[in-house]
């Protein structure tokens, strides 16, 4: 019998897709997990912001109550929900109004999302459980 040429031939399939959070040594992931057996001044650290996300966290702190729609026009941010969403997903206390009918731009729009920061702006109440 031969021995294969390709070293990996030998070794075992490997699953193609999407890296799961161990591969991609997703922190929160283990915050989540075990809160408790973190340091305490750890847990009252707001998280670092970057990207798009912190030009949304900057514009709901400059203009609070923000409208979705400035966002989007004004400060070429098309997902602006997405982002205040990957925003509480990290702790921050955003509020959201849903406006029935906002004059922008001279013409009447309907159902319209304003954002602000609550008090204290991070953590959001229940974030962190435990403390």
């Amino acid at each position: 019998m031969t021995t294969p040429t390709n070293a990996n031939a030998l070794r075992e399939q490997g699953e193609v897709g999407k890296t799961n959070c161990n591969q991609r040594g997703d922190h929160n992931a283990l915050m989540d997990l075990f809160p408790e057996s973190l340091p305490k001044p750890y847990l009252q650290v707001p998280p670092i912001v970057s990207g798009q996300c912190a030009q949304v966290l900057n514009l709901i702190r400059r203009h609070q109550p923000i409208l979705s729609l400035t966002m989007t026009a004004d400060h070429a941010i098309p997902e602006a929900a997405a982002r205040v969403h990957d925003l509480r997903a990290m702790g921050w206390h955003i509020q959201t109004t849903i406006h029935s009918s906002v004059i922008f731009r001279g013409v009447e729009r309907r159902n319209v999302a304003s954002y602000s920061l609550g008090v204290p702006e991070w953590p959001a109440p229940g974030f962190i459980a435990g403390a």
